[in-house]
């Protein structure tokens, strides 16, 4: 029997949500060792109707979970012509973190040239503008739309759930290298290190608590700021979320 898209976007999506195969099977109909056979097959995004080339593969997952924390953090994507412009915008006064922002922007799309420009900003330090044109960016963050993140609803798509999943710390890491940082606060004599999250979008700061949870990490969250606080969080996160450089 022939099963169509939708099936497997809907089976795969029960299964991002943490349910087994069987359950997914009972749900939807479809066997166990079908939806178990789809889990298991490369990761291809299905493009947008309007974009003009054919369906891209996720050829280095991890790079993209980085990048694709970065984006929701300070990226954007726009129309360039025929074609799509990603830009990723990082403080200059971070020169290695601009070459791993380029590097894995690089990985995600090897086909295309990645450009550094830096503007300048009332603070001096400037700020660095990692881009690069490709026909794939709107397909690879479907999250894009009209206005900004926090006034539209972001949510993620059944591939890039499963890719969260699988690289949580790499897109933990892209999270807080763009709307993040560590800092330390200091009780009396005693000097008490955190990671701090601050975006205006709910729906992002939720995705960021499903991957902390996801890796058991304890937080906090306060308003529009994600906070983790513990000595084994913290350390957790120094292990996989080196400080800006």
């Amino acid at each position: 029997m022939v099963r169509t898209a939708r099936e497997r976007s809907v089976a795969l999506a029960l299964l991002s949500e943490g349910r087994s195969s069987i359950a997914a099977a009972r749900l939807t109909g479809v066997p166990a060792s079908t939806i178990r056979e789809w889990a298991r097959q490369p990761l291809d995004v299905t493009h947008r109707r309007d974009c003009p080339c054919a369906s891209p593969a996720i050829g280095d997952a991890p790079a993209y979970a980085y990048l694709f924390g970065l984006y929701l953090g300070d990226g954007t994507v726009s129309r360039a012509g025929r074609t799509w412009r990603l830009r990723i915008f990082q403080d200059a006064g971070y020169p290695a973190l601009v070459v791993e922002i380029a590097s894995a922007m690089t990985r995600v799309v090897p086909e295309r040239r990645v450009s550094v420009v830096t503007r300048g900003t009332d603070t001096g330090r400037g700020c660095a503008v990692v881009s690069s044109y490709a026909r794939h960016w709107l397909c690879l963050f479907p999250q894009h739309g009209p206005g900004r993140k926090h006034e539209r609803a972001i949510e993620l798509v059944p591939w890039q759930q499963q890719i969260v999943d699988q690289h949580a710390e790499l897109f933990i890491r892209g999270l807080l290298h763009s709307d993040g940082c560590r800092v330390t606060n200091k009780v009396g004599s005693r000097h008490y290190p955190r990671f701090l999250f601050s975006n205006r979008s709910a729906d992002i700061r939720g995705i960021l608590c499903r991957s902390l949870e996801h890796l058991g990490i304890p937080y906090r969250s306060s308003g529009h700021t994600i906070s983790i606080a513990t000595a084994d969080g913290v350390a957790r996160l120094d292990a996989f979320v080196p400080q800006k450089a």
